[in-house]
């Protein structure tokens, strides 16, 4: 499903209107009626009494009095709390505040932080036209009021187009923002919508079609998705009913360390439940008895190691040798930081010619030189957390954070790899600027392992014939809906055994 920049809204509202020659008050009429509604589901639910529409200047407002107006038309208490007087209002959003106050809407102009307290302590729903997808820096003055207003309400409150104070494109705080319980956006969802902490704030999304074009709402120019279910299983490996575990891939896993087989056996484990045929550990030799015992699904491969019980530059030959003979590669978790074990990672990265997924250790072997991942002569995904990423990029934590798709984007085009950037609202990036938001999963995700449970995956995806973007957005997918399955219950103490008893369940039927 695509998303749009408020750049981007904004092109498609004015071609709508200019080269379709759809006016813009109906765009503001089919908006208000979507708003409307919702607002009329959710008074079914909610005690009797008015609507409070609290509304700005601009064509945010304008739809919050078609909400009023239409909502008075059908009976409904409704009243107007707005922010400026109803002389500074222009264009659409005049002719709509006019019509609303011909039907005997009662509107509460230049409402102050008093009045709005006080109408709003009535209300059995609130309506938020305060602010749009357009502001930005911090909100002040009468719309920070009525945010702070909106917010100390017991009524929930729905949302016109995104939550006021949301940044439409990173999702950040704009000084406050309102806590909505519903936003109904209008064609297309907002990419700041699915970013943290604006997600939280807009509560349940509903994308309403107002009529614009198609040929603009599915434009090539819009270049980021929000991963759906449909999506996730169409990239998926295809699984006949004839094939056998040579046709499922073979995946090798190049991981562990002392202290750190947990990270190799989860990895592992986590391939075999994502459907890969065969999967094979390289790991430290002193370590192979540990492995055989806790991964018996998995073929082990003992390597030389360094005294320190890591894998050791003296694995580089028959590790690559041995990697002829899979699909993909997964490298890194729980490999150590040993500068010998790092190096290793590094001469691997330019040998083998299989398609890689590095995670952990495996990307902070490439800390401060990640211009070497272009001469990877196959297809490589990336899987940092944020610190990883910070290391990577040579940014800081908090700059990449606060625009996490174009932090990943600009990476990926930088060396030439897939970008996974964990956290919530995991965002998937191509060298060619396509970026995948993922919407899946939950805080139970908080815990040791889990990405090394993600890794195996997407390994599994890679073994399977699938293109590295595709197999590291279904990952992504699968691995949060399996958090969701797996913490149906709680989140608290849902550890990655619990993910690998439920993998299974959660991929679609062939």
């Amino acid at each position: 499903m695509k998303l749009a920049y408020a750049a981007q809204m904004r092109e498609m509202d004015r071609r709508t209107i200019e080269e379709w020659g759809l006016p813009g008050a109906v765009l503001m009429e089919n908006a208000g009626r979507a708003v409307v509604s919702v607002c009329e589901e959710l008074l079914q639910h909610l005690p009797p009494g008015p609507v409070m529409v609290v509304a700005g200047k601009g064509n945010n407002g304008g739809d919050g009095f078609v909400v009023a107006r239409w909502l008075r038309s059908a009976g409904r208490e409704v009243e107007v709390c707005l922010l400026p007087r109803l002389d500074e209002l222009t264009g659409d959003a005049a002719i709509n505040a006019r019509f609303a106050e011909r039907l005997r809407v009662p509107i509460h102009e230049e409402a102050t932080r008093a009045v709005l307290a006080e109408r709003l302590a009535r209300a059995a729903l609130i309506v938020d036209g305060v602010l749009g997808t357009g502001i930005s820096g911090e909100v002040r003055g009468s719309a920070r009021e009525a945010i702070e207003a909106m917010n100390a309400a017991a009524a929930p409150v729905v949302a016109i187009d995104i939550a006021s104070g949301v940044d439409a494109d990173t999702g950040a705080i704009l000084g406050d923002a309102v806590r909505a319980h519903s936003t109904v956006t209008f064609a297309l969802a907002k990419v700041g919508m699915y970013q943290h902490p604006g997600r939280e704030r807009c509560g349940e999304i509903i994308i309403a079609p107002i009529c614009m074009p198609a040929e603009l709402t599915d434009a090539p120019g819009l270049r980021t998705h929000l991963t759906t279910g449909a999506d996730a299983a169409a990239m998926l490996p295809p699984r006949a009913p004839s094939m056998h575990k040579g046709d499922a891939g073979r995946l090798l896993v190049i991981a562990g360390s002392v202290g750190m087989t947990g990270a190799a056996a989860l990895s592992a484990l986590a391939a075999g439940r994502a459907g890969a045929g065969l999967v094979y550990i390289a790991c430290p030799e002193s370590l192979n008895d540990i492995l055989e015992v806790k991964c018996t699904e998995a073929l082990t491969r003992p390597m030389p190691e360094t005294d320190e019980r890591s894998l050791a530059l003296a694995g580089e030959e028959p590790i690559a040798e041995f990697a002829k003979q899979v699909d993909a590669v997964v490298v890194g978790p729980g490999l150590s930081q040993h500068p010998e074990t790092q190096e290793l990672v590094r001469r691997l990265a330019r040998r083998i010619e299989r398609p890689m997924l590095l995670d952990a250790d495996g990307l902070n072997a490439f800390a401060g030189r990640a211009d070497d991942l272009r001469e990877r002569p196959a297809p490589t995904v990336l899987t940092p957390h944020p610190g990883e990423f910070a290391r990577l990029s040579g940014h800081e934590v908090a700059q990449s954070q606060a625009d996490r798709p174009s932090a990943a984007r600009e990476l990926a085009a930088g060396i030439g790899c897939i970008v996974l950037l964990k956290g919530a609202g995991t965002v998937i990036a191509d060298p060619g600027g396509e970026a995948w938001i993922n919407p899946t999963g939950s805080s139970g995700l908080a815990s040791g392992g889990s990405g090394d449970v993600l890794s195996g995956m997407i390994g599994a995806f890679l073994a399977g014939g699938s293109g590295a973007l595709h197999a590291a957005v279904a990952g992504a997918y699968y691995h949060g809906l399996a958090a969701e399955v797996a913490g149906a219950d709680g989140v608290r103490g849902l550890v990655p055994p619990k993910l690998l008893e439920v993998l299974p369940g959660v991929f679609p039927e062939d």
